[in-house]
């Protein structure tokens, strides 16, 4: 029954299709229309419950931030009011503190200006003290010690002289029966005039390179032979001649290789070229001018090509030694020009002519620096001076 029915509905359907089919499209559409519309109000609904439950939120913002404004103004008004206070107090401390630093500085200043002034003037005055009393025990020092010593070369010049008469000579090379004897310690007036073994020895320093390497020297007048050690010392084969005893038994006492002799006759009687150095100390100003150029002859023709020839002695264009040094000899003949001895040194085949000038006037008379320097290395220069050559 129930299929019969079904398949009635069924037939009707199909019949009345055609009427019904544009109406049934339209309440379709329609139907969905409605729905979409329904949705769509939802949704504004739904919307509009957001939005209102944002603005809700944003109005309860707004409450907060007004507060929070309000709180801001308050507190910003108080916070600066307390930021200048703090200034004020802050640069009011920094000044109580930089017066008190100042003070205390200027007070720390001043007392160690005092301490250190007082320090000073107690260090001075000790210093002036202790340098009065140690220049005194010095002053007292170097006189005992100078009596000492001159009590000690008189005893022992006097034990070389008796030592030198116990003791058999070699008879000396044509001596010169004109030389007187001196009646006089010739050894002690050197030592007081002339100055000390010590002083002569590092006046002779400059000597050293000038004849380093040589093999054959000769001291023209070896005195206590302070040349005649450096030879020794340098390992140079070195021999001297003089005529006073006591130097030649003081160089003897020494080790040293020294001969009593007249130069003149020694040098006539030594071969030709047999030297390659001759060294002449304060000796050529004891030799009577005529005698000069035959000394400075005989000196050259015995030295060998090379040799080399060195001759200090007084300087007469320094004034000074007229009135200081020179007449206190009084074996002294006359002093000798350098250009007066560079001619006689070049005249005998001596080449390479070099002079130089020694122990500056103004260091034994203070007061010559008062000069203009042109006036006084003109006239008041070098004491001494030493003229050096080579055999052309």
């Amino acid at each position: 029954m129930n299929s019969i029915i079904q398949g009635w509905k069924n037939f009707v359907a199909r019949v009345l299709d055609w009427h019904v089919r544009e109406q049934v499209e339209f309440n379709r559409r329609a139907v969905q229309c409605v729905e979409v519309a329904m949705e769509t109000f939802a949704e504004a609904n739904r919307s509009m419950a957001l939005l209102g439950s944002r603005i809700a939120t944003v109005e309860e913002l707004a409450e907060e931030l007004k507060d929070i404004r309000n709180h801001w103004s308050e507190w910003r008004a108080e916070w600066e009011r307390k930021l200048q206070q703090n200034e004020i107090q802050y640069l009011r401390s920094a000044a109580d503190l930089q017066g008190s630093f100042t003070h205390r500085v200027n007070v720390m200043d001043s007392n160690y200006k005092e301490t250190l002034l007082l320090q000073h003037k107690s260090f001075t005055a000790e210093l002036d003290k202790k340098t009065d009393d140690i220049q005194k025990r010095l002053w007292v020092d170097l006189e005992r010690i100078r009596l000492d010593y001159e009590r000690l070369i008189f005893s022992e010049l006097k034990t070389i002289r008796q030592r030198a008469l116990l003791q058999p000579q070699a008879p000396a090379i044509a001596p010169p029966s004109e030389t007187p004897e001196l009646p006089f310690d010739y050894g002690r007036f050197a030592e007081r005039f002339r100055g000390t073994e010590e002083y002569v020895k590092s006046n002779q320093q400059l000597y050293r390179p000038i004849f380093t390497g040589h093999s054959s020297v000769l001291d023209l007048g070896c005195g206590r032979g302070e040349f005649l050690e450096m030879m020794r010392d340098l390992g140079v084969t070195a021999k001297g001649i003089d005529l006073a005893d006591e130097s030649i038994a003081l160089c003897r006492h020494k080790g040293l290789n020294a001969e009593k002799a007249d130069l003149f006759a020694y040098l006539e009687n030594l071969p030709e070229a047999s030297l390659d150095g001759i060294f002449c100390s304060q000796v050529v100003e004891h030799i009577e001018p005529f005698k000069l150029p035959e000394m400075i002859r005989l000196a050259a023709s015995r030295l060998q090509r090379g040799g080399v020839i060195a001759i200090e002695t007084p300087n007469p264009e320094c004034l000074v030694i007229f009135a200081t040094h020179f007449y206190l000899d009084p074996t002294h003949q006359r002093p000798v020009p350098h250009p007066l001895l560079a001619f006689y040194l070049e005249e005998f085949g001596v080449g390479g002519i070099e002079v130089r000038r020694l122990s500056p006037a103004v260091e034994t008379m203070p007061s010559l620096r008062s000069l203009p320097e042109d006036f006084r290395e003109a006239f008041f220069g070098g004491l001494d001076y030493t003229i050096t050559g080579t055999k052309l």
